[in-house]
């Protein structure tokens, strides 16, 4: 949506994943994170366009972006955009895979090392973001858009379905354009798929690119470079990056898995279909109600001690 919304001539969108704000998000140092007046300075070129924004995924997630944002800004809109949490979760590991954050060689093996993780253990150099890796507490989805619609009002919030993006992007885009006021006839011709799942082909690169020392030494010594040069590195780094990787399909997950997953979120499903009244029992309806038993495919006993796994094996990204 980011690259979509980037598109359209009477819309800014600023660099992705800034995180201004968020307090009780922790990011690791090799996270940059904008301060106030470096959000600001990312705003400084507008071109005079109708609207400016950006994206940054753990807003939602946070506790305290909502009531930020809006000491910020009191006219800000918000558009948020929910995916199956079952697909959502499987891809955020994968994700975390290709960049660092996670080293555990499966999907199972971390959700079931989530009560360690929360309690700081199973970490490695790379993580840069632990809360994340507390798998299930990131599709909360009732309790953090209640946060929104309590925070800005409902009329200020735009929740997009990502199967219906998936469905029909051209008129999800257009509606997106109505609430913001922008005239929905620039909306793109097309609508690619952008950042699909890849493979990191060198993890020491990777590593090195991701190395806490290197990159916190790198954002100690910005303030002394023109900011021109730092959006070089930055630029350089992404092209690395890229050069790193390359398309490959991810794992299908496990049947039993899944159908585990399914019958425990269902309930949370259907408080989320209650909010924003809107049926969305079939992310969970096909395997029905059951809950897990106590042979769960991802009990906590089935986790390895840490230094059984290798940190850096192979990664995708969705």
């Amino acid at each position: 949506m980011d690259h979509y919304l980037s598109r359209t001539p009477d819309i800014f969108m600023a660099r992705k994943e800034m995180h201004t704000f968020g307090s009780d998000l922790h990011f690791g140092p090799q996270f940059f994170r904008r301060s106030t007046k470096e959000y600001l300075a990312e705003f400084e070129i507008t071109g005079g366009k109708h609207c400016a924004g950006e994206a940054s995924v753990w807003y939602l997630f946070s506790t305290q972006a909502a009531a930020e944002i809006k000491a910020f800004n009191p006219d800000a809109r918000i558009i948020i955009m929910l995916r199956d949490p079952v697909e959502m979760l499987h891809s955020l590991y994968y994700t975390f895979r290709w960049d660092g954050n996670e080293y555990l060689p499966t999907f199972c093996a971390a959700l079931a090392a989530e009560g360690e993780r929360r309690a700081g253990c199973l970490l490695n150099r790379q993580t840069y973001l632990a809360q994340g890796l507390v798998y299930r507490d990131t599709v909360r989805y009732t309790e953090q858009v209640t946060r929104y619609f309590d925070v800005f009002g409902r009329d200020r919030v735009h929740v997009i379905i990502y199967d219906d993006l998936c469905r029909d992007a051209a008129a999800v885009y257009r509606r997106v354009l109505d609430f913001l006021g922008v005239d929905s006839k620039f909306a793109p011709d097309d609508f690619k798929a952008v950042n699909g799942n890849q493979y990191v082909k060198s993890t020491a690169l990777r590593s090195l690119l991701s190395d806490p020392i290197v990159r916190s030494t790198i954002l100690a010594i910005r303030p002394c470079l023109p900011r021109v040069a730092f959006r070089a590195m930055q630029n350089i780094d992404a092209r690395i990056r890229k050069l790193n990787s390359r398309p490959a399909d991810r794992p299908v997950l496990e049947p039993e898995l899944e159908r585990e997953l399914r019958a425990e979120f269902a309930p949370q499903v259907e408080k989320l279909s209650a909010l924003l009244g809107r049926d969305l029992t079939h992310w969970s309806s096909e395997f029905g109600h059951r809950q897990p038993g106590p042979e769960s495919l991802c009990a906590p006993e089935n986790v390895s001690p840490a230094s059984a796994y290798p940190k850096h094996a192979g990664s995708l990204v969705t």
